[in-house]
């Protein structure tokens, strides 16, 4: 039996074992390392697993997924180096901690996928972006997926591309959910109560996703559909643009994409 043990259940840690979970992983299959006593009862009374040390999980599982907070992945591995060996895989959801940092602390050969994803994990509509280390192989790489294909959509690219993709969509929620709370407001603004505006921006934003996701079609194609000569589109597009709503995009991306290469470094 292949045990999966996860470091650290906040948030994130807790939206993948919910996850692996309805996935059909048994409890007897998952252990947590959690620091937290009422939080690990919390999680045993949920799911049926149970909160061991770091030594126990290393002992009884394969596959160890760090989901620690950053800022506590060094103190970890400095208790794991003496006991993961390369029959290890090493799953880091740790943002913006590349896979050498892993690879200098722990023993030669063992393999390390770094992941980025995302909170809609909360509601099993995550984007995770997968990379291998020095020592990650294909069948590595098919596992980590494997892994999270429960909570969203995975896709795999070079360890390179992750300060991109962190900025993209690792913060990408945070972007929506900006446009949302500024089109809530104008709803305001024009008269409509604040519940009601939620519901209709709300339902558009998942419906226009929807169209994204099942379309096939290009967004500018989608937007051209909704956008008559003449009309009030068109008149809401021209504002946007005068206002370089585009181009603060860009430049918004850019900067995440700088700070995670920023943050990257300090490890």
């Amino acid at each position: 039996m292949n045990t999966l043990a996860i470091f650290g259940a906040g948030k994130l840690g807790e939206a993948l074992l919910s996850g692996l979970r309805r996935a059909g992983r048994t409890p007897d299959e998952i252990v947590i390392v959690e620091r937290y006593e009422e939080r690990a009862a919390f999680l045993l009374e949920k799911y049926q697993v149970r909160a061991v040390t770091p030594a126990e999980a290393v002992a009884h599982a394969r596959t160890l997924i760090v989901a620690v907070k950053p800022q506590d992945v060094g103190v970890l591995l400095d208790s794991l180096a003496p006991l993961v060996t390369p029959d290890h895989l090493v799953v880091s959801v740790a943002a913006g901690i590349p896979t050498k940092y892993y690879e200098a602390r722990l023993a030669d050969g063992v393999p390390v996928i770094r992941v980025m994803p995302n909170t809609p994990a909360l509601v099993d509509e995550a984007m995770s972006v997968v990379s291998g280390g020095a020592h990650a192989e294909e069948k590595h790489l098919a596992a980590a997926e494997a892994l999270l294909q429960p909570v969203g959509k995975v896709r795999r690219l070079p360890e390179s591309q992750q300060d991109a993709v962190t900025a993209l969509s690792g913060s990408g929620p945070a972007y929506f959910f900006f446009l949302v709370e500024a089109m809530i407001d104008a709803g305001i603004l024009l008269g409509i109560p604040r519940d009601v505006a939620a519901d209709l921006i709300v339902q558009s934003a998942l419906g226009a996703a929807k169209m994204l996701s099942e379309a096939g079609t290009h967004p500018v194609q989608l937007r051209e559909a909704v956008t008559s000569p003449g009309g009030t589109t068109i008149a809401a597009i021209r504002e946007l643009e005068r206002h370089g709503v585009r181009a603060a995009l860009l430049d918004a991306i850019e900067a995440a994409r700088d700070r995670s290469v920023e943050l990257g470094q300090l490890y």
